[in-house]
């Protein structure tokens, strides 16, 4: 599957758009994680238990926008975007959104 943040696949053509795809996911803090992010506040430098926490809900949304894709018979999605937002304190939602294509034959 051909994933782009670009309005086509360079060098081939849509032949048929598909449709809005989208993949989202909202992942909250665990207390452990808030413990030792609060230390490393401290001293400073990134908080890992974070980063890693919103790396799997970026991979996550992805997965289950490229599988909706999937669905439909694309061969790519185009003009692909991710947003985040804040549901409540301790809880965010990553979203990815783009346009399911189908591809002409390459020529």
């Amino acid at each position: 599957m051909i994933v782009t943040t670009t309005d086509g696949v360079p060098g081939r053509e849509v032949a048929e758009i598909l449709g809005l795809v989208r993949g989202s996911t909202v992942r909250a803090k665990h207390i452990g994680s808030d413990i030792v992010a609060a230390l490393r506040n401290l001293v400073g430098g990134e908080v890992r238990e974070y980063a890693a926490l919103l790396a799997g809900a970026r991979e996550q949304a992805h997965d289950r926008m490229v599988e909706q894709a999937r669905a439909l018979g694309a061969d790519a999605v185009v003009a692909v975007r991710m947003e985040t937002s804040t549901i409540q304190q301790g809880a965010s939602e990553v979203l990815f959104y783009g346009t399911a294509v189908r591809l002409a034959p390459a020529s």
